[in-house]
This record gives C-alpha cells, structure tokens and sequence, in this order.
C-alpha cells in the first residue's frame, strides 16, 4: 500500500490481506479444532475468554456471541483478573485466552490459576513456541499473515482472523448442542432480532376475537360481524375450516344487491393463509406482498387458528 493510492484502493487492499488471511486460517484448521470443541462442550461452568488490548475487544464479542447461542460464557478482564477477578474462574470452567504474540505479560495471573487449578485452557496464538502456546492444554494457532495495516503493526488481520475463529467455536458448539431459533429468541426477547424470530402464534388474535361467519351468513350480519372485529375483513368457515374471506374489495365489488346476498356468495375462496408456526416477518412479507392488511392462521389441516393483523407485525417492531 503506498501513499498514491486511492481510499478505495487502500480498502481493498485490506480486504484482500485479510480475505487471504482467513482462507489461511480455513485451510489450516488442525483436527485439535474438534478436540477443543469437545473439551469445551464437557464444562459443566462457563467458557471464560480473555485477552489484553485489542484482543481483549475481541475476547468479549467471542465470549457475547458464545453465550448468545447456548455456550454460558464470560469475558474477563486479565488486569482485573490479578487484582481479584480470578475468583471469577472456576474449577467447573475452561479458559480460552487470547494473544497474537503469547507472551502478553498480563495474562501471566490467568495462565498460573489454570495451571494451578486444572483448569483446561486453549491458547489462540501465532506463536507455537510462545509461552502461552507452551502452557495451554490445546493450541489453535492463527496464520502467520501479514497485518493489513500500512506499517504491518497494528492488530488487524491478526484480530480478524481471532474473531472469526471465535464465531467457528461458537457455531461449532451451538450446532453440536442441537441449538434452534427457538432457544436463540429465549436470549434475545428484545430488539429487531427479537422480532424477526416471533412466531405467528405469539401475536395473532384468537378465539371470539375473530371474525367468523358461515357460508350462509347474510350480508347484514356479515358486516356486523367485521365491523365489530375491527380487521376489516371475516373467515368464511366451515367445520372450523378456512374455506374463504371476506374484505372490503370483495363488499366494493358487490354492491350491487349486496344486502340481499350471503357471505357465502361474496367471499373469495381459497384465500392466503400462513401457518401458526411462521415468522412473523414471513407474515408480513405475504401481506405485502399481495397489499393486503390481514392474514389467517391455519394448521396443517386448514383448521382456522387465529389472525395476524399488519398492525400486530408492526407494533412487535417488524418492519
């Protein structure tokens, strides 16, 4: 990289050190990478990452993103671990300590309590031979790349590499404990990602909330019916099958003798409808999709199970 170069050049020089870097990374990963999963998989406590400096940043987000996908873990301060924060590191847990060198002089208190307690310990390092690498139960070593930065010091690829390794960790854990959406949604209830992972069942309204009306229904009744409701639209249903809808298209394009008719003849038949079980970013997919407000809930046998109303999607915060 030189200094005639465009930002966007420099940008992708970058990228492609890195890029590089991990394929490195990919390529070499040691069959050991299985044996620490194991290892960490038998901790009856928690997975204690630390690090110092720009590693330490990264120790906390492996230690965030483990913990988020059902591995319990805790990122732990090695400068605050020598001054009364080792009593945080139990003999139930494992110790993942990170450092590009292995010879961060901070992490010395960390490495003596593991050894001292037998505490499994797995070092993330470019040095085999450094004294980190040389204590540690298991070694996941990082490729000897170049850091991306212009004078090739500071922590870049070297981090990179370290983060991406932790997401390996993660998901290799997360995947082996047979981790689903539905434990995901249990850590994460608020927020966006929150969202995203409901269910159609958790907001859709049911019971006597839903507009229902039989095949010979009037009309008069009919309305009656969704204006009480308030969805603007009602189930045409029978034997507690979906069988058609009702909205307000359908009642425009039959005022003529409307009153006199049934529910039966201005419904349209064969209506959308999505599963209880759907995200409900799915349901609201389908309704914009086909501009529409309101979307039934059926099961596997047509059943009718309740209504998601695009309000319902919005207020949940999908969007």
């Amino acid at each position: 990289m030189t200094a005639s170069q465009t930002p966007t050049q420099i940008a992708r020089e970058v990228l492609r050190i890195e890029a590089e870097a991990l394929n490195t990374l990919r390529d070499g990963l040691p069959e050991r990478f299985d044996q620490v999963i194991t290892e960490l998989l038998q901790v009856r406590g928690r997975v204690i990452v630390s690090g110092m400096g720009k590693s330490g940043h990264i120790a906390a987000k492996i230690a965030a993103t483990m913990a988020s996908t059902g591995t319990p873990a805790q990122y732990v301060h090695p400068g605050e671990a020598s001054h009364g924060d080792l009593g945080m590191i139990t003999a139930q847990d494992a110790v993942i300590l990170i450092s590009n060198s292995g010879e961060t002089r901070e992490l010395a208190d960390i490495i003596a309590h593991t050894r001292r307690f037998a505490i499994p310990l797995v070092a993330i390092t470019k040095k085999a031979d450094s004294t980190l690498a040389q204590q540690a139960d298991h070694l996941l070593e990082l490729p000897d790349a170049p850091e991306a930065c212009a004078i090739g010091m500071a922590p870049t690829t070297s981090t990179t590499c370290t983060l991406a390794l932790g997401d390996a960790l993660a998901v290799a854990m997360m995947r082996m404990r047979g981790f689903e959406r539905e434990n995901f949604l249990a850590f994460h209830p608020g927020g966006t990602l929150g969202a995203q992972l409901l269910k159609v069942s958790s907001v859709m309204h049911r019971g006597d909330a839903l507009p229902v009306v039989a095949t010979g229904t009037g009309m008069g009744e009919t309305l009656l019916e969704m204006t009480a409701k308030g969805f603007g639209v009602a189930a045409l249903v029978e034997n507690g099958k979906l069988k058609g809808v009702i909205t307000d298209g359908d009642l425009r394009r039959n005022l003529d003798q409307l009153m006199s008719r049934t529910a039966g003849e201005i419904a349209t038949y064969n209506p959308r409808s999505i599963s209880p079980d759907a995200l409900l970013s799915e349901a609201l997919g389908v309704m914009n999709a086909h501009k529409i407000s309101a979307l039934f809930a059926v099961d596997d046998k047509g059943q009718l199970q309740g209504l998601v109303h695009i309000h319902d999607a919005l207020r949940a915060g999908v969007a």
